[in-house]
């Protein structure tokens, strides 16, 4: 979905997540450190991100966009399953 087509509420709530999420990122410690946030503030930044996500999914169902846990892949990107077509043996076939 392009930048165009998204609603003012929608392009909010992404700026939102991706700001959120760059905070994170900055304020985040190396292993063995003590984190800068509160324990507080970081419950609040996840009951934050849970309610960008339900509301995201709100607009997106009202959107008749049913289908949020699509992925966007590349089309040349290796598959992780393959399709294979089972057949039945003819009667009579010993080839097994």
């Amino acid at each position: 979905m392009s930048e165009q087509t998204l609603s003012k509420e929608q392009r909010i709530l992404r700026v939102l997540r991706k700001v959120l999420a760059n905070i994170v990122k900055d304020t985040t410690p190396p292993p063995g450190m003590l984190h800068p946030l509160s324990e507080d503030t970081r419950r609040d930044i996840r009951d934050l991100f849970g309610l960008i996500a339900e509301r995201e999914a709100e607009l997106a169902d009202e959107a008749g966009h049913g289908a949020r846990n699509e992925k966007p892949y590349f089309v040349d990107a290796p598959r992780k399953s393959t399709v294979v077509k089972l057949h039945r043996p003819a009667k009579g076939d010993k080839s097994e």
